[in-house]
């Protein structure tokens, strides 16, 4: 079994930053690809961004491309979000997700993902 822990979320400013951290743990968490994604209440739930398991290949939802930028360190297990100028519209429930495939060499936000963390809310107002 696969664990995740989102952490690092809070309140913040109109063009402030954040920085979310995904801690996984189980079996072989370096295996699978990694996927953030964020909900508000009474939304529809969104792919914000995802990581291949080499950390070679990422994806963005055009809404934050060239504001947030997905990494990862597998010696850590840990997978961050680190957003930037931030926008009242950023503001939900941001939970990370995954699913197993250590081959693949890009991410899709549009397929199934297996194992979710609890999420950590991102709130962005003055």
């Amino acid at each position: 079994q696969l664990q995740l822990v989102e952490s690092g979320g809070g309140l913040v400013q109109p063009g402030g930053s954040l920085r979310l951290s995904c801690a996984a743990s189980g079996v072989t968490p370096g295996n699978y690809v990694i996927g953030w994604f964020r909900q508000v209440s009474g939304k529809e739930r969104e792919g914000v961004s995802c990581i291949t398991s080499s950390g070679g290949g990422t994806n963005y939802v055009d809404s934050v491309r060239g504001r947030f930028t997905i990494s990862r360190d597998n010696a850590k297990n840990t997978v961050y979000l680190q957003m930037n100028s931030l926008k009242p519209e950023d503001t939900a429930v941001y939970y990370c997700a995954a699913f197993w495939n250590r081959y693949t060499s890009i991410c899709s936000l549009l397929v199934h993902y297996d194992f979710w963390g609890q999420g950590t809310q991102v709130t962005v107002s003055s």
